[in-house]
């Protein structure tokens, strides 16, 4: 009887070839693991990341082209044809924005009626004064035109009543931190270098003082939303109204609204002439 044949024996594979077996395992479930993390992380952000700001389409061409014919009728000869400027005429407008054009037309500094060191506050053309429909329609054309081909701050869009912030207080310390030293403690401004001057603030609307802390006139420097905010901006303008034309004086006349210098003053000359009158009373009575 044919014995039967042994089974063959099973030999373990060799050590390094499990080694390695194992080592390719571990990297697949790594790599397995660190895609399943970046597909988790992706999801989240995409479920709770802010949404980027896009344009929802391109300038108005019409009213771009208005803004241009009222650009080569009004600005051109002191400003260039390409927004770069004429020197010893006008500066560039390249990067200044529909903001800057809104407080220099609006306020009249512009279109500029003789060279001096500074522009001066006069009313408004009559096809730019914007208490007028036609008068916004322009410039708000004008400035189309130089934000579509120079960029720069916009004008905001809220109603100018609404530019007012609700704590005057806070307003305050902001305007004495960043504005008082040009404007003075209550906006009457003052005088500066080479001819210039802080201009006073009481004849300026809520939308001219915002479009100037945007665009930074003259020598007044520019405040991005991370240096004031747009919050912080309309408590300096609530500021402004509650002190300009003397409209906060608690402690009876104003002298002259500008601040603690004229209080200090007073009191100087009050005191001296009570002292030398005190002495010369002493002097007589001896």
């Amino acid at each position: 009887m044919p014995s039967a044949s042994p089974s063959s024996p099973t030999h373990p594979p060799p050590d390094h070839v499990s080694g390695r077996r194992g080592k390719l395992r571990r990297r697949l479930k790594n790599s397995a693991a660190l895609a399943a993390a970046l597909l988790v992380v992706a999801a989240l952000y995409m479920a709770f990341a802010p949404q980027p700001q896009v344009a929802t389409g391109q300038p108005d061409g019409a009213l771009v082209a208005q803004g241009q014919d009222l650009y080569t009728t009004s600005c051109i000869t002191c400003h260039g044809s390409n927004l770069q400027g004429v020197p010893d005429r006008g500066p560039s407008l390249i990067g200044v924005g529909d903001a800057a054009v809104y407080f220099q037309v609006s306020s009249g500094r512009m279109p500029l009626a003789s060279q001096s060191a500074q522009a001066q506050r006069k009313p408004p053309r009559p096809e730019f004064d914007p208490d007028t429909p036609p008068g916004r329609a322009n410039l708000e054309a004008l400035g189309a035109y130089v934000q579509a081909n120079g960029g720069g701050p916009l004008t905001p869009s809220a109603a100018d009543a609404s530019l007012r912030g609700d704590d005057p207080a806070r307003g305050g310390q902001l305007f004495r931190l960043n504005c008082a030293s040009c404007h003075n403690f209550t906006g009457v401004g003052g005088a500066l270098s080479s001819g210039k001057y802080a201009p006073e603030l009481g004849p300026a609307s809520n939308t001219e003082i915002y479009t100037a802390l945007l665009s930074g006139p003259q020598n007044m420097p520019r405040f991005s939303e991370q240096q004031l905010t747009p919050a912080e901006k309309k408590d300096i303008i609530a500021y402004v109204r509650s002190v300009a034309n003397g409209g906060n004086n608690p402690g009876g006349n104003p002298l002259g609204g500008i601040g603690p210098t004229s209080e200090g003053i007073v009191a100087f000359i009050v005191g001296m002439a009570a002292l030398i009158g005190f002495a010369m009373w002493l002097g007589a009575k001896n």
